[in-house]
């Protein structure tokens, strides 16, 4: 079964319809990436599996539960984290704190003492800068950071909106080896990227989304073989 389950989903802003009944699926463990151009509805996608948007109709189910009139607290808690496009870490508080609040929905002080240690582990910096404040770090800084607030939700599912977004090309290949890492020690990724071919290089399936709709989907090594995909997404 789909750890994570979208179907016929419809979304509007108003009058006008940004998800036009799109249906797919996550399974447990893949990184599955979601490409297209600006103005696709990846964001928005993300924003109403997380609760941040109501769906006008259709489901999203995740392990067996309906998400659609969830709370997006109680989604956090389900196990799904959210690293927002933009980052959006808590600028004026510290590392330490900004890391902190990412597990505001847990009560085990040991365990999240233990999944801190988890985070500085993986990012070294973090744990080097873990009393500045948060808005002086650097961009690609600032990433990890956000990653890192995430995974101290303990999440089993994370989504990603953009986050090579504005950041040197070193630091994107840095990026990615994170989410790869992050996917090999059993967090499952929804990805959202404008860097397609770099989205495509670590993803298990994807698919293309054009003005609220799925055009392709498949294998990703598929589709980044693929002429239209080749033309359309990676300048080739």
């Amino acid at each position: 079964m789909a750890m994570l389950t979208i179907n016929d989903l419809h979304v509007y802003y108003g009058v006008i319809q940004a998800i036009k009944g799109i249906s797919f699926e996550v399974n447990e463990g893949e990184v599955i990436a979601l490409i297209g151009a600006n103005g696709a509805g990846k964001t928005t996608i993300l924003h109403t599996i997380t609760g941040l948007i109501a769906a006008r109709s259709g489901s999203i189910i995740f392990q067996g539960q309906k998400l659609t009139k969830t709370p997006a607290h109680r989604i956090v808690k389900m196990g799904i984290a959210h690293v927002p496009e933009g980052r959006r870490i808590f600028s004026h508080l510290t590392v330490y704190e900004n890391l902190q609040l990412g597990a505001y929905t847990r009560g085990d002080k040991a365990e999240i003492e233990a999944s801190l240690e988890t985070v500085y582990r993986r990012f070294p910096r973090l744990k080097e800068r873990k009393n500045q404040v948060a808005g002086t770090l650097s961009g690609g800084e600032q990433q990890m950071l956000a990653i890192g607030r995430a995974l101290m939700s303990r999440p089993k599912l994370i989504l990603m909106d953009e986050p090579s977004m504005g950041l040197s090309p070193i630091l994107v290949s840095e990026i990615f080896d994170i989410i790869k890492s992050i996917s090999e020690g059993g967090t499952t990724v929804l990805l959202v990227e404008q860097n397609a071919k770099k989205a495509l290089t670590i993803a298990d399936r994807a698919y293309v989304l054009e003005t609220g709709k799925i055009v392709l989907s498949g294998n990703a090594q598929d589709l980044i073989n693929d002429e239209s995909v080749k033309k359309a997404y990676l300048g080739e």
